[in-house]
Parts: structure tokens; sequence; C-alpha cells
């Protein structure tokens, strides 16, 4: 630290240290614990999340999509269990004991991560290479520049792909409204007069029917009729999602705030159940780990935006509906840009396809043309020579031949 630096410091100590030295303690301390939570929180469920979507898309092929919505069911599990546990570890043992009960609970992540194993590849004992020859041309491999290292984990070539543009486009508007209701949705409960315990019980409604409901979805996607269709299937769960938003501020009694938890439970699974198997749908099980690494990344934008753009209109207009429209609006119109744009991307990749059907019928055509005049013309000028020859023999050489 230089001089000027040690001086500022000095004043600035000197200035704040009259006013209130343990406040100042307290909230640096606070926003410490917040941020070193948050970061860790984070980091834990990229390396979580990620490496268990991969691990499903190189397992399951048949019945990926209901192995996503089985996966997907466990986070509603907790949504719906936490929700009262939080309030008893809270007056029971505080926040410190409360994390560290918390922190134990996720702890069994690393048993769960631990079960998982690499495929193995099935091969010919013919075609197979010994596997000392593989590791020492791995040897020689590792030792590429790391640009081409970086470009297998950060592939841009993704945004050339015009059904990866219109996913994510989707995915994005559907997560920017997708959070804010779940957590303002206890407050709006008790702004209309419902007790607190009774509000945060619709958390729990909300978790309960998203629990069976994502599974339920899988089962549905994994369907000869729905799973050709699975982009259509996930437009209509989003439309669906966002249209209860919009009703939710009609909704003003405990009952029919019920029945919203319920409906909105139904339309975030299908929504959560998916959105990770559309994408798998779109890339293949090669490209889909650095596609669902760059989607996450870009999904921390929408995420982070949303919830604060929702308390901000709480704040301006003093009334929780603007919320509920702003994400009813934003995951509604992101339902219908996927369906119409995925209908306009499909019908051009058929009309690709059917053009490069037929230019191959005719590039056929005209290489088996060349081909078989030469031999019509062989086998004609092999019938002339015979003809000839016939021709030039005597009668005597005829009758010795006949």
């Amino acid at each position: 630290m230089t001089l000027t630096g040690f001086s500022l410091f000095v004043v600035i100590v000197s200035v704040v240290s009259p006013v209130d030295n343990t406040k100042l303690i307290q909230n640096l301390v606070e926003a410490s614990c917040e941020l070193i939570c948050g970061c860790s929180q984070g980091w834990g469920l990229c390396f979580n999340l990620n490496a268990s979507l991969t691990i499903i898309s190189k397992y399951f092929l048949a019945k990926r999509p209901l192995a996503n919505g089985l996966a997907m069911a466990g986070s509603p599990v907790f949504l719906c269990v936490l929700a009262p546990v939080n309030q008893y570890l809270l007056g029971h043992f505080g926040w410190r004991g409360s994390l560290l009960i918390l922190g134990g609970m996720m702890l069994n992540c690393c048993v769960a991560g631990a079960l998982m194993r690499p495929v193995a590849q099935l091969c010919n004992p013919r075609s197979c290479t010994p596997p000392k020859k593989v590791e020492q041309t791995n040897s020689t491999k590792t030792r590429g520049s790391c640009m081409k290292n970086a470009k297998t984990f950060m592939d841009l070539s993704f945004f050339k792909d015009q059904g990866f543009i219109i996913y994510l486009i989707g995915n994005v508007m559907f997560i920017f409204g997708a959070y804010a209701p779940i957590v303002f949705l206890s407050a709006y409960a008790i702004s209309q007069g419902v007790a607190e315990y009774s509000a945060a019980y619709l958390l729990s409604i909300m978790g309960f029917v998203d629990m069976f409901v994502r599974p339920g979805t899988g089962l549905v996607a994994n369907s000869k009729w729905f799973r050709p269709r699975i982009q259509y299937l996930f437009s209509f769960a989003m439309i669906f999602n966002g249209t209860f938003h919009l009703l939710c501020p009609l909704m003003r009694t405990y009952p029919l705030l019920v029945a919203y938890a319920v409906f909105f439970g139904v339309g975030f699974g299908m929504v959560f159940a998916l959105i990770f198997e559309c994408l798998m749908d779109l890339m293949g099980s090669q490209r889909f780990p650095s596609a669902v690494g760059l989607v996450t990344i870009i999904e921390c934008f929408p995420m982070l935006l949303g919830p604060p753009a929702a308390g901000l209109l709480v704040d301006i207009f003093g009334d929780y509906k603007y919320l509920f429209f702003m994400c009813g609006g934003v995951i509604t119109t992101g339902g219908l840009f996927l369906f119409v744009m995925n209908i306009y991307n499909y019908n051009r990749l058929d009309k690709a396809n059917r053009l490069k059907d037929t230019g191959q019928n005719q590039n056929t055509i005209e290489n088996q043309e060349p081909v078989s005049s030469p031999e019509a013309q062989m086998v004609l000028m092999d019938l002339e020579v015979k003809e000839t020859k016939t021709a030039q023999l005597d009668p005597e050489d005829k009758e010795e031949t006949s």
C-alpha cells in the first residue's frame, strides 16, 4: 500500500469510528457471509446441475424425457418440505444452526455423484485398439494449444444454428419471469389478508403439485405422439404458465390463491421437465454438454434481473398485481414466440431437405446416363464387328464353321 492510500484509509477509519464501529463491522460481516454463501452455492449448483444433465443425456436415449422428468422432480420435493422446515429450524437453532443442517443435507449430493459412472462405449474386438496405444495417442494430444480446449468448452458455433437461437430467446424470456412469482407469492397473499403460516403453505402446495407433474410430463413427452413434437409441447407449457400468472391478480381469497398455487405448480413443472429435454432434442447428445453450459451462463442474467425488476414495480405502484402482469406477459409472449418460430423453422428445414433430395436424385440420374451410354455403344460395336466378320467369310468357310 502506498503512502497516499494508507493516509486515505486512516482518514476513512477516523471518520467512521466515532459514528458506530460495531454496526459497521456487523454490516461488513453480513455482507461477506452473503457473498461467500452465494458464490459457494452458485459454484456447487453449477457443477452439480450441468454434470447431472450431461450424464442423463449419455445414459438414456429412448426414455430420456422420462429420465429428465424424474431427475427434475427432486427440487419440488425440497420446495414442498423446506418452506415449513426452514421456519422450524430458524426458531429452534438460529440461522447458523439451520445453515449447518441444510449444508449437511446438501452433502448427500456427493454420495449421489459418487454413484454415477461413465458410460462404456461398446465396440468390436477387431476394430478396437489396445488401451496402451490409446494412452500414448492421448498423451500426445494433450500437448495441443489452449485455444482448442477453450473452443471445446465454449463453442460459439451454436449461434449459427437458428433452432438454438429460437430456443435461447424463449428460454431467456421464461427465466426472466419464472422466479419472481415464487419470491413474492407469500407477500402477495399476506397483503390480501392471509395469515403468514397459511401464506407460506402456498409454496408447499405449489411444490407438492410440481413434484408429481414433472415425471408425469416426462412420461407424456416420451410417448410416440409427443416425442416428435416436443418443442410445441414446451411452448404450450410456457403459455399455460404465463396465462395463470396473468389471472393471479383476480384471485384475492385464500381458496382462489390455493387454486392458483396448484395451476402454478402444474405449469412450472411442465416447463422444467421439458426445458433441457428440448435442448437435447435440438443439439444431440454429443453437443449437449457445451450447449447446456452456454445456456446456463446466459440464463444467469435474466435470473438476476427478474426478481429485482418485479420488486421495483411493487415499489413504484404499491401493488403486487403489476408484478404478475409483467411475469405473465413475458412468459406468454415467449411461449407464443417459440410456437410460431418453431413452425417457421421446421417448415424451412423440410423445404431444404426436399431440395437436397431432389438435387441428389438429379445428380444420380446425370451420373448414370454417361455410364450407361458407353456400355450400349460397346455392345453395338461388338455386334457390328461380328456381322462384318461373318459377311467377309467364304461360303466354304461358312460351311466349315457351320
